[in-house]
């Protein structure tokens, strides 16, 4: 009878240093998880963080840029209209001098 207790005890005894050693790797591993993850949110802070600084910068950089080329745009219409009055000109021109020719 004794020998059948110290058998079950020492069964016991090594299915318990099983999962304790389990229980330490999961620690580990859990450990090096904790780490990788860590690092990562200090990675993705460091490059979110003067993220909306850089947003706002980009927004005012187009804006500004519109607000130029609304402005070329209209020099461009501008030159469009001199150069239709210059054509038009010179068509007046011609028959002007055809007519006394």
């Amino acid at each position: 009878m004794v020998t059948f207790v110290v058998i079950i005890n020492t069964l016991i005894s090594l299915v318990l240093l099983y999962v304790a050693w389990k229980v330490w790797r999961l620690k580990r591993w859990l450990a090096k998880l904790a780490d990788t993850l860590i690092a990562a949110e200090l990675s993705t802070y460091a490059v979110l963080h003067e993220a909306p600084e850089a947003i706002y910068r980009g927004q005012q950089n187009i804006h500004n840029l519109r607000q130029r080329n609304q402005l070329l745009e209209l020099q461009i219409q501008q030159v469009r209209q001199i150069f239709s009055l210059l054509a038009m000109g010179q068509q007046v021109w011609l028959r002007y001098f055809r007519r006394l020719n």
